[in-house]
């Protein structure tokens, strides 16, 4: 990849992702305009099966041989079926980080200006002849230690750090030009928001530091769950990554028979605890937990490696996400409606009323079925294509977010089919809302809180003037009747004076006549 000139980089790049994205926007445009149809009957802007899987299949070549950003782009969208359609996203679900096995001699420079010219006394012995995995980003080789312990090193490919970050450009710019001239898809569809978050994850697979703080705090957090481990961090540099070897093979292949029920059950389990506290608690979760990148054996821990790629979560969004599971969970359509449209945002053009009956329609198939009755990861995306097309943006975190879940669920699949993800939410749910009781109760949030009603205090007395002068005024309008409509959906939030609303205007005049008598 790094050899090809530039220019002609730009014009592949230009070429497969032009196409793509004028396609799929101007295949929202033609779903705002058409007339309802019977959903039986073909549709006429509808290609033919046989060209579209030619598409797809064309597609899905030209994104692997783009390089590594490009794969996980295809990932993505993979699990965003309100962008892609239902041929590209079976063809993007084959796409892989897998590329011809280069020899040892193009990543020995690496080794040495990273370790140094004698980086071979850091190894007893080294594998160069069969290395582990070869991938867009990097090769692993099977190295021992000195006192003979096995672990791994990672190298990276010379040259890609610089070619990821020029494609990362790119797509900014490229995102710009939708933005401009897609103004409506972009208000349902932030593009440049979902990259964002892609780019955040990415980074520690370009700078292997970053993977092994990533290492080192997942072994902290996954300590709660006996049957789960992290590798150790030996030694990291940017490109240079030493970790313990990870025992067993990946339950992609593994026999299922080789382990007792109970072995599978608390592996399966553990796994989406320990990933359900990732989102909601740490707020660190792994974003590409597939089959591949879980390791078990019979009678020992399983190992969950890989932490180039690691989504991260601020405060707020992972408490609105909650309730979203929460709602599947207590089989609840109308609030996960509800809680997704307060997450994200909702156009001029939305139809909520709709979407909350989509979502009575689909959770009651979800609420309780175990994994080999039905795949929750699709269920998923099913509520972002419907959400879409109802009009209502969803966060820019979500694709990162369905894209995990999608990959965890095929992990668990591989080990305990019979788990059903719900019950195991509603059993881990009590868990994290303690803790997020005991977050609010700390003492920071304490201290937050405590600055938050000084300013209160401080800022009460002249607020209170102002609102007794606009009432003194009229200009003091209250609306009654009015449909309450919350403000992340564009709406006014309804004023109601509390008790504590009340008492904090009783002591900011209090206040403010002491002041003045003195």
């Amino acid at each position: 990849m790094g050899g090809a000139p530039l220019g002609n980089r730009l014009r592949l790049v230009v070429k497969v992702l032009g196409t793509l994205v004028a396609d799929e926007v101007g295949q929202v445009a033609r779903f705002r305009r058409r007339p309802a149809r019977d959903p039986g009957s073909p549709s006429p802007d509808e290609p033919s099966t046989g060209d579209g899987a030619r598409r797809a299949r064309a597609v899905r070549h030209a994104l692997e041989s783009l390089g590594p950003f490009y794969v996980k782009l295809g990932q993505i969208l993979s699990t965003r079926p309100d962008m892609v359609p239902p041929a590209m996203i079976a063809e993007l679900q084959n796409l892989h980080d897998r590329v011809d096995v280069q020899p040892f001699s193009v990543f020995e420079p690496v080794l040495a200006g990273e370790l140094g010219p004698d980086w071979k006394r850091c190894f007893d012995d080294i594998d160069t002849v069969r290395p582990l995995g070869a991938a867009s980003l990097a090769q692993v080789y099977r190295v021992e230690l000195p006192g003979g312990r096995p672990a791994v090193v990672k190298v990276q490919r010379p040259g890609i750090r610089d070619a990821v970050q020029a494609d990362m450009a790119l797509m900014r710019k490229a995102s710009r030009i939708i933005a401009r001239t897609a103004p409506r898809f972009n208000e349902v569809i932030d593009v440049e928001a979902m990259l964002g978050s892609i780019f955040d994850a990415m980074e520690p697979e370009l700078d292997f530091t970053g993977e092994a703080r990533n290492m080192d705090e997942a072994r902290e957090n996954i300590r709660r769950y006996p049957s789960l481990d992290v590798p150790r961090v030996v030694h990291a540099t940017p490109k240079v990554l030493v970790q313990s070897l990870a025992p067993g093979t990946s339950v992609r292949h593994l026999d299922r028979r080789m382990f007792s029920d109970r072995e599978r059950t608390d592996i399966g389990k553990d796994l989406l605890r320990f990933m359900y506290r990732g989102y909601f608690v740490d707020r660190m979760f792994h974003a590409d937990p597939h089959a591949g990148n879980v390791f078990a054996q019979p009678g020992g821990p399983a190992t969950l490696i890989d932490w180039g790629m690691v989504g991260r979560l601020d405060r707020r969004t992972s408490l609105r996400l909650l309730p979203l599971l929460m709602s599947i969970a207590q089989n609840d359509g109308h609030g996960l409606a509800w809680a997704w449209a307060e997450m994200g945002r909702v156009t001029a053009w939305s139809d909520l009323p709709a979407f909350a009956a989509d979502m009575a329609a689909l959770v009651p198939k979800v609420a309780t079925a175990s994994l080999e009755d039905i795949n929750f990861g699709v269920s998923l995306t099913t509520v972002l294509e419907k959400a879409t097309r109802r009009g209502i943006g969803s966060a820019p975190s979500i694709s990162l977010l369905g894209k995990s879940f999608a990959n965890l669920e095929g992990s668990v699949r591989c080990l305990a089919p019979d788990i059903a993800l719900a019950e195991v939410f509603k059993a881990e749910v009590r868990g994290i809302i303690l803790s997020l009781l005991r977050e609010y109760f700390s003492l920071d949030q304490a201290a937050r809180n405590t600055m938050d009603l000084l300013a209160a205090f401080t800022t009460g007395p002249e607020q209170w003037r102002g609102i007794l002068a606009d009432a003194a005024n009229r200009r003091l309008a209250l609306q009654v009747n009015e449909p309450y409509t919350p403000a992340s959906m564009g709406g006014q939030r309804a004023w109601k004076p509390s008790r504590g609303l009340l008492a904090l205007g009783a002591a900011a005049l209090l206040l403010d006549r002491r002041r003045t008598s003195r």
